[in-house]
């Protein structure tokens, strides 16, 4: 028993040698560069040019997930694909943020793609202090497991109590401590100009909007991080696939924005599922903490996870389109009764 809690408390040998993060990083940093080239000209995304890019950005982790099965395993690689499934399943939730966040500060449809381009570098960096973190908790010993678990299940009920209430789902921006005090530092443009954060303005160094929504996105980023790394640490417990499967997930949020700008609405139960998805993680972690303690306590094998999370998914979007049918349907009924 103590053998078996003191090989949990040292994670799995990383895959990811000195070189291997070096090269991810610089891959990375080319694709954030490339997006910034895109996005210097304020313009209207096409649908056109969002599903080229999501596409993408769709087959690089595919491409991934095929050299992890081929060169490193088939244990890794679907590690990496179920943790992705995740991110990518809660990133979807960080577009409905995105969106409110979009539409309160009237965001010029030219240049919301920078603003979304900002937040996923902010939601990067951010994931990386986590990720770093998560790895440093899970090295000091298997209670590490139980925190997570915890996080999770803290997590799941306040999406839940949101989900059901409605509560957070309209919010009042000009409220946020960031924005309240990033007014009061520096004098801030009524008007937008173009992608510029700061201008001179009447002599004197001025904020854009642009700027305030960029600060408000990055609060939003670090209550998204506090829910996401740990849920991925709870599919796999090397930091380099927790890295791979977060970067990768982020890196297609601006384009998929665009494709799915209409659809958003429409997911009505999305909040209910990741609800569900982390509270059930959550669980697998603390029988991971249980199972170094008691080794007759059962753990969750990876495909079970992965089967569970898509099984999850796949019903809520089933709901959330049939509840969209049946409110419309209601709504045609009510208009066709007044006249």
């Amino acid at each position: 028993m103590p053998g078996t809690a003191l090989a949990l408390a040292r994670p799995n040998e990383s895959i990811g040698s000195t070189g291997l993060w070096l090269l991810s990083i610089a891959v990375l940093l080319a694709l954030l560069v490339t997006d910034f080239v895109v996005t210097r000209r304020p313009h209207d995304v096409s649908m056109r040019e969002a599903v080229g890019w999501s596409v993408f950005y769709l087959a690089l982790p595919v491409l991934f997930g095929c050299w992890l099965w081929l060169d490193i395993g088939s244990g890794q690689a679907l590690e990496f694909l179920t943790g992705f499934v995740v991110e990518k399943s809660l990133s979807v939730d960080n577009l409905f943020v995105f969106m409110l966040l979009l539409a309160a500060f009237a965001v010029p449809p030219a240049v919301q793609q920078r603003v979304l381009l900002y937040g996923i570098v902010g939601a990067l960096v951010l994931r990386g202090v986590f990720i770093a973190a998560g790895a440093a908790l899970l090295a000091a010993g298997t209670w590490a497991f139980l925190v997570f678990g915890m996080i999770l299940f803290a997590s799941a009920l306040k999406i839940l109590h949101q989900a059901v209430t409605g509560a957070g789902a309209e919010r009042d921006i000009s409220r946020m401590r960031s924005v309240r005090l990033l007014r009061k530092l520096m004098p801030v443009t009524d008007d937008y100009r173009g992608t510029r954060l700061t201008v001179r303005d009447h002599g004197r160094r001025a904020l854009t909007p642009l700027a305030v929504v960029v600060v408000a996105v990055f609060a939003t980023d670090v209550v998204f991080a506090v829910d996401s790394v740990p849920a991925v640490y709870g599919i796999t417990e090397d930091p380099y696939l927790v890295f791979a499967t977060n970067a990768f997930a982020l890196l297609g949020l601006r384009a998929l924005y665009f494709v799915l700008r209409a659809a958003l609405a429409k997911l009505v139960h999305l909040n209910h599922g990741l609800a569900v998805i982390l509270a059930f993680i959550g669980v697998k972690l603390v029988l991971h903490w249980a199972h170094g303690i008691w080794p007759g306590v059962p753990q969750i094998p990876t495909p079970i996870s992965l089967a569970v999370i898509v099984i999850i998914l796949a019903t809520v979007t089933l709901t959330s389109l049939h509840a969209k049918r049946r409110t419309g349907l209601h709504s045609q009924k009510a208009a066709t009764s007044q006249e």
